[in-house]
């Protein structure tokens, strides 16, 4: 049986040359972490609590830090340590992961920049003394730690922090007396200023700026003046088709209609076999 452990970063504030600054932190925070302790009988496992036994450090072999190289005009000139304007113009990049035994762990090349062997000795030289120094850092700063942990002193982020950055306007937490809330509202209603005269018409200060009183009535659904004209046209038109109708209407009533007998009209249902007689004044007219 093993511990899964899992590594989360979550960046800050980015200004260049996240991959060091990540393998950094990752390798600090896996030295810094403990498990709890574990007893194995037979095929009885048994995890302590931190009450009960104080947790374990993890097996860490080596530290591997990385250290990054920006080169521009075509590897000409060397950059350690890039800042983020410093990047985007930067022609290639150059990533050597090394531990304190001057052991490379991996190496990633990118850009547009052709390196020669030269280039890259000279950068792992450099990174020897780099990684020297960042790995003095973190034991020294591992070391203080658990030294303020056994002392029973203050220790952790918050507190490795000047209070003028982060915990300048922290305030000591304070009880707040809600027993007589609602008697104190009602002396500060009572004492309270009258409401200023309302406006009964909209009063407009200067163009441009906000109306104050009711308002003026809404105009949703008013046409602009090109859709009123269309609508008048349209007006105008159906007034003079009702006019055409209205008097050829007229003219079909003042001429007599022909009719070629005036003699009763039969209609007659084959289905039920019924006979209606209408008269001649009683037939539906067409009318338009």
């Amino acid at each position: 049986q093993v511990w899964q452990i899992r590594l989360d970063m979550h960046l800050l504030n980015h200004d260049g040359n996240i991959t060091d600054a990540a393998s950094i932190a990752g390798i600090v925070a896996l030295c810094h972490f403990r498990r709890p302790d574990v007893s194995v009988q037979g095929e009885e496992v048994t995890v302590y609590t931190p009450e009960e036994r104080d947790p374990v450090p993890l097996s860490i072999h080596h530290m591997p830090i990385c250290v990054s190289f920006a080169f521009f005009h075509q590897g000409t000139y060397l950059l350690v340590d890039p800042t983020e304007r410093e990047e985007r113009v930067m022609d290639g990049l150059l990533v050597i992961a090394m531990n304190k035994h001057h052991e490379i762990c991996t190496i990633q090349s990118s850009g547009v920049v052709m390196l020669l062997p030269d280039q890259i000795l000279r950068c792992s030289k450099i990174t020897a003394v780099k990684v020297a120094e960042i790995t003095d850092l973190i034991q020294k700063a591992l070391e203080n730690d658990q030294k303020a942990r056994k002392e029973g002193g203050k220790f952790g982020f918050a507190e490795s922090i000047p209070n003028q950055r982060i915990t300048a306007f922290k305030m000591e937490s304070a009880a707040v007396d809600t027993n007589n809330v609602e008697e104190q509202a009602g002396e500060i209603i009572a004492k309270a200023d009258p409401p200023s005269e309302v406006f009964a018409s909209p009063v407009l200060h200067t163009p441009g700026t906000a109306q104050i009183g009711e308002g003026i009535e809404s105009s949703w659904g008013d046409l602009e003046e090109s859709e009123k004209e269309e609508a008048a046209e349209e007006e105008g038109e159906s007034e003079v088709a009702a006019f055409e109708c209205q008097k050829m209407e007229t003219e079909d009533t003042s001429t007599p209609r022909e009719t070629k007998s005036e003699e009763p009209i039969v209609l007659s249902d084959s289905e039920e076999e019924e006979v209606v007689i209408l008269e001649p004044q009683e037939l539906p007219r067409k009318t338009r």
